[in-house]
């Protein structure tokens, strides 16, 4: 047997200050135990997960607010990781457009190792500092968007090249860590530490770890989405219809926002080329929908403003 190297050394003393990689106590005994004790272990550690997230809302809200802004400008929000967190921030990523009709690229997950890593553990990836730069290169990252780098341990080398070099071409960069006083967030410019403790087995971030960051990138990309004016009240007006569900959701939000018939929500659906916003505008206002685009487009998008002009016009 070889001997440590001194980097593997160094590693191991690094991993040993690491909060979720740390030994919880109150699973030491988690092998001896049948089922449904396993699952109340698990699930007690599950609930400090909120409460967590709950403490750091005001950074979310910072994160929040950048994002915002980009989308105002034309930027662009990206989401940077590798294994567990890459795969999570890939997801969010994925299902942004069928949940508001945003464009494919308005957000993007990239992952360490490319699609392959998705699937797959690709190995060195999260080690490969450079590959984070080429890849951010390979999406011709802007200084006007801004990026999420995720990491549970704070210390993915991927991670932290993306955010450098992020920010020294401008962008706001946003760090995710379950361990304070990482690397990842250090590098960042709004720092959201989701602290939650060691997992219920040594290291395994894809559990607690991975379920706050989850929750962030929910929080991220909804509040996000709701300040851009993707929601009405709290419907998502911006669903696109896809498929049968997805079109029998549009109807269902049409009748829910205007009190209208099921074949009344349909025909406006019809006649609004399927845009469940447009065709509650036209149900709400009487306008038709050459009217309704006109104002939903001096409205930003925004419905309710746009049934208030209305409404302040009568």
């Amino acid at each position: 047997m070889s001997l440590p190297s001194d980097h593997s050394s160094e590693l191991l003393l690094e991993l040993n200050t690491i909060v979720s990689e740390g030994q919880n106590p109150q699973t030491l005994d988690i092998d001896l135990l049948p089922s449904e004790a396993i699952l109340r272990k698990l699930n007690d550690e599950d609930q400090k997960v909120a409460p967590a997230i709950r403490e750091i809302i005001p950074a979310i809200a910072k994160a929040v607010d950048a994002i915002v802004d980009a989308f105002a400008k034309g930027g662009r929000l990206i989401y940077i990781g590798a294994g567990t967190s890459g795969r999570l921030g890939v997801l969010d990523a994925a299902e942004c457009p069928p949940t508001f009709s945003v464009e494919p690229g308005q957000v993007v997950g990239i992952i360490a190792g490319g699609e392959r890593a998705i699937q797959k553990a690709v190995e060195g990836a999260e080690d490969n500092a450079a590959m984070a730069i080429e890849d951010l290169q390979n999406h011709q990252l802007k200084s006007d968007d801004v990026l999420v780098g995720i990491a549970a341990s704070g210390r993915t080398p991927y991670v932290v090249s993306a955010l450098n070099y992020a920010r020294a071409q401008g962008c706001v960069t946003v760090g995710i860590s379950c361990s304070p006083n990482s690397a990842v967030l250090n590098a960042a410019d709004i720092q959201l530490a989701a602290v939650v403790g060691p997992e219920a087995l040594t290291g395994s971030t894809r559990m607690k770890s991975g379920t706050a960051q989850k929750l962030v990138l929910n929080m991220l990309s909804t509040a996000s989405m709701i300040r851009s004016g993707k929601v009405y009240r709290n419907l998502m007006v911006d669903v696109n219809a896809s498929n049968d569900k997805l079109k029998a959701r549009a109807v269902r939000i049409v009748m829910q926002a205007t009190e209208c018939t099921e074949l009344e929500a349909v025909e406006a659906l019809a006649q609004s080329e399927h845009s469940a916003k447009l065709a509650i505008l036209m149900l709400l206002t009487g306008k038709t929908a050459s009217e309704g685009k006109a104002l939903l487009d001096n409205n930003k998008g925004f419905l309710r403003s746009a049934v208030q002009e209305v409404e302040g016009d009568a």
